[in-house]
């Protein structure tokens, strides 16, 4: 499980005070990876929300790069908030620590947190809308 500490120097959590912190990072599972570990799969269900709390990913579909994510960068909202598929694939580049959190907990979130599920909305929005 994550701590107050990981989620505090995230930007998305960032009008969050520490008890808020701290209730929001027991919805989280903390997972390390190494380097090369297909987080998420294009096309594949997804049912989680990714939180990149330090090392590096990159997010390709159709064998193009889209972007280089790093440590604090979100991803696997357009699943959770769309349809269920993902739309790209994303790989770690480095030995790296992600925050993962699972339908129920996002909705809660949602719920809960509308400010910052507004912003997970918007950054979905400008994601879409980017041509690849």
């Amino acid at each position: 499980m994550a701590n107050a500490d990981d989620l505090a120097g995230i930007a998305l959590f960032e009008s969050l005070d520490d008890a808020q912190r701290a209730e929001l990072a027991g919805w989280f599972e903390l997972k390390h990876v190494s380097e090369g570990v297909r987080l998420v799969g294009e096309g594949a269900s997804g049912y989680s929300f990714f939180v990149l709390l330090d090392g590096t990913a990159t997010v390709t579909a159709d064998g193009k790069t889209l972007s280089d994510l790093g440590p604090g960068d979100f991803f696997g909202e357009i699943a959770i908030l769309g349809e269920g598929r993902r739309t790209a694939s994303v790989t770690t580049t480095s030995p790296a620590s992600v925050l993962v959190m699972f339908g129920t907990e996002f909705r809660r979130l949602q719920q809960q947190q509308p400010e910052i599920a507004a912003r997970i909305e918007q950054a979905m929005q400008r994601r879409l809308q980017t041509p690849s």
